[in-house]
């Protein structure tokens, strides 16, 4: 699976788009938007909104997040923002803090 890895001594401030998956193990601040899916592993620190299609959270994120497929919190993440998707899975032991919209119809 290749996928662009931001690593863990790697901090970015400003917006990130793009049609590839991503995976974050490092410090993003600003905003995120991509086609496919985001993977924010143990060390990852996001302080930004994202729109995708699956995130993965397994780090930190602050900011609200608008997925097409799912979302899913892992283990020993902490996010604090809400949350838009038709899936959602949290976790035993993940914390979250914020709202959880799954009505993704057109109105």
């Amino acid at each position: 699976m290749a996928n662009t890895v931001i690593g863990s001594s790697i901090v970015i401030d400003g917006e990130i788009s793009g049609d590839e998956d991503l995976v974050i193990q490092g410090t993003v601040k600003g905003k995120i938007s991509l086609k496919e899916s985001l993977y924010v592993e143990g060390s990852g620190v996001v302080e930004a909104d994202i729109e995708t299609q699956n995130v993965e959270i397994g780090g930190k994120v602050t900011g609200n997040i608008v997925a097409s497929d799912k979302v899913e919190l892992k283990t020993d993440c902490r996010v604090v923002g809400d949350i838009k998707a038709p899936r959602i899975l949290i976790a035993d032991g993940a914390s979250f803090k914020g709202n959880v919209d799954m009505d993704m119809k057109e109105r």
